[in-house]
């Protein structure tokens, strides 16, 4: 007899992330990987491929990030405190971004491919900044719905 419950499993990871890419946050997450897949690609066709790195990590941690999302690994661990950890990522990897390309952009005379990856990586830092003006507002109107006690007695 065929196991039909790995393609069910598969069939309901696909429809989360199907659906998930659909929200604004799974949208972001989906343009930041793409876009450091990009940067990565130009970084490492370039003659100097020092800041690959930086490509690197920032995709390998957005990818994780989409992952704890898509699933609701979120709701299960709540050990962690998601959200500010997303606004760390995204503020470091924006400000990481933005160094570094304005860097390559501006050394890069006759490297086109280094140009090219400076170019996606501001691309990128606005994406990433973006997504951290999202989070901050965010925990912003979280914080103002949790009203304080006014209970007096003491």
């Amino acid at each position: 007899m065929a196991d039909t419950t790995a393609n069910s499993t598969a069939a309901n990871c696909l429809d989360k992330l199907k659906s998930y890419v659909r929200t604004p946050k799974g949208f972001i997450l989906a343009a930041e990987i793409i876009l450091s897949l990009i940067v990565l690609i130009c970084y490492a066709s370039s003659y100097s491929g020092g800041y690959t790195a930086v490509a690197i990590i920032e995709m390998i941690v957005a990818i994780i990030f989409f992952i704890v999302f898509m699933m609701e690994f979120d709701k299960q661990f709540q050990v962690v405190n998601w959200v500010w950890s997303d606004l760390i990522r995204a503020a470091v990897g924006a400000g990481v971004y933005l160094i570094t390309s304005l860097i390559c952009v501006i050394r890069g005379s006759g490297d086109g491919a280094l140009i090219a990856g400076g170019v996606f990586g501001l691309i990128a830092g606005v994406v990433f900044a973006y997504d951290s003006y999202t989070i901050y507002l965010q925990i912003k109107n979280t914080r103002q719905h949790t009203a304080a006690s006014t209970d007096d007695t003491v």
